[in-house]
């Protein structure tokens, strides 16, 4: 941790980005300066860079009258898109920032309503909007727009995309998102850490372990435990069971947004044994309960032999979508997102693995050294194809993770006490783990009377979801779904 002023921030961050870090999260904090009514604006970013595993926080003091802060959007993107989130929910301004408009706060929110401010008080009354969102105009013979959502079909949350479209062809799509912002930040304030955990696990549903073991992690950090071995096994063979079972599901729906709906009513049967089998390891069929502050437990173990089918049975599914030339045409050359615009747009997970980027935190940022598949699968074309085979590859190496790791478990409760000695010491920590999304990243503060101070988590689709629009540039509108899919990002883990 490095505390530094606002004239330093763009040559240390610049430094660091030169080096090969990427920036890994943007916190504004509003602090208590021990006199009365007395507050004083931090803003901390946190850098990251492995194997080894490297982390560098650089914590910035704002004048808390006018909290303004240097841009860092010229050097990163992600830098651009945290300091707009920043301003709109803390009131910090990134000073000559290329794109000042709102991120979070669609136009019907008040001005100078910034709902992470101390004093912000409960929400005002929402108003008319200040004028149209100023989506990008695109003019010519023969150009249309399609508006699609915010509401959508079925159970899917709500997202607006507007497509600049002529004959088919996508010339430009612009993504709104942020129609469910619930709070979450605010919410974990005051908490002790167990409430933290339960709002920890819903920040996403489907990714239950993935948020509560970023979550644990960085809180355990702050106190200053390690939980047990046989509860770091734990974790990792349950955050490949995350994986397994979203991860036979996209394989599926792909499939079934190319018309072979037969391969996903297949994967949907090998989902719901992974579900089942998720309930009689866990007790809840998406894993909700087992990663727990210090420790992790466990109602019974996979078998290895239960596992091996499984895998089996998602291979033959894989094997029959890619052997399909309906299916393979499809897929094949959709949707491209080349390696330089994922690494500029700071992609992770499976959307950067399948343009070429190696990246993984489980191997560059390990919290356990058994926890890491012995091969990262990496494709280069970016395309669906690519994803699809990044995808059903990741699950052999989940499955050999599970085996590996069942060999030494067994059912039961392992967990240190979070304050052992009752003892309860004051800190900051940061959790990074390998989601099946990608990396997550959450950094928590805890007060000395044990309660959360603040809790900033970041979720992959945070850094994905502007990779979209890139790779449908020249695509077909008949191809958003199918490409979608492909990336299948969080509305929910984007909208906190």
């Amino acid at each position: 941790m490095t505390d530094i002023g606002p004239g330093e921030l763009a040559h240390r961050a610049g430094a660091l980005l030169r080096e090969g870090h990427r920036l890994a999260l943007v916190a504004a904090h509003h602090d208590d300066e021990g006199a009365p009514g007395g507050r004083a604006v931090r803003v901390v970013y946190l850098f990251v860079a492995g194997p080894p595993d490297v982390r560098t926080e650089l914590h910035v003091r704002l004048d808390p009258e006018h909290p303004e802060v240097p841009s860092l959007a010229p050097l990163s993107f992600p830098a651009g898109r945290f300091e707009r989130e920043m301003r709109d929910l803390h009131g910090v301004v990134p000073l000559d920032h290329p794109l000042p408009r709102r991120l979070v706060r669609h136009f019907h929110w008040p001005k100078g309503w910034y709902p992470m401010c101390p004093d912000a008080g409960p929400p005002p009354e929402f108003g008319e909007p200040e004028g149209p969102y100023p989506f990008l105009e695109v003019e010519g013979d023969g150009v249309y727009e399609i508006p699609v959502g915010p509401v959508h079909a079925g159970l899917i949350e709500p997202g607006h995309f507007r497509f600049s479209v002529v004959g088919e062809t996508i010339l430009k799509l612009k993504a709104r998102l942020w129609f469910v912002h619930k709070g979450i930040e605010k919410l974990f304030q005051g908490r002790d850490l167990a409430g933290g955990l339960a709002l920890a696990e819903r920040i996403s549903g489907d990714t239950a372990v993935g948020h509560a073991l970023a979550y644990c992690l960085a809180v355990e950090e702050a106190v200053g435990i390690r939980a047990p071995r046989a509860a770091q096994r734990a974790r990792a063979l349950l955050l490949e069971l995350e994986r397994l079972h979203n991860h036979v599901a996209d394989l599926g729906a792909l499939c079934n947004d190319v018309g072979h709906s037969v391969l996903n009513s297949q994967a949907l049967r090998v989902r719901e044994t992974l579900l089942r089998l998720n309930q009689q390891v866990t007790g809840h069929r998406l894993l909700r309960g087992a990663v727990l502050p210090g420790g992790a437990r466990l109602r019974a173990v996979p078998e290895p032999a239960r596992m091996r089918a499984i895998r089996n049975d998602i291979r033959e599914i894989a094997d029959l979508a890619l052997g399909h030339g309906g299916v393979r045409d499809r897929f094949t050359g959709t949707a491209r997102l080349p390696a330089q615009a994922a690494r500029d747009l700071g992609c992770l997970g499976c959307v950067a693995r399948a343009s070429g980027l190696p990246a993984d935190a489980r191997t560059d940022h390990p919290f356990h050294e058994e926890a890491a598949p012995p091969a990262v699968p990496v494709h280069s074309a970016g395309d669906v194809l690519a994803r699809f085979l990044v995808r059903a590859e990741e699950i052999d190496a989940s499955v050999d993770v599970i085996v590996h790791l069942s060999a030494g478990l067994h059912p039961g409760l392992s967990v240190h006490d979070p304050y052992p000695g009752g003892a309860r010491p004051a800190g900051s920590g940061v959790g990074i783990v390998e989601g099946w999304r990608g990396a997550i990243t959450t950094r928590a503060e805890v007060a000395v009377d044990g309660t959360l101070t603040r809790v900033k988590p970041v979720d992959p689709s945070f850094f994905n979801w502007p990779a979209l629009p890139v790779a449908l540039a020249d695509t077909i509108v008949p191809d958003f779904p199918l490409t979608n899919k492909s990336f299948n990002l969080s509305y929910a883990g984007n909208d906190l």
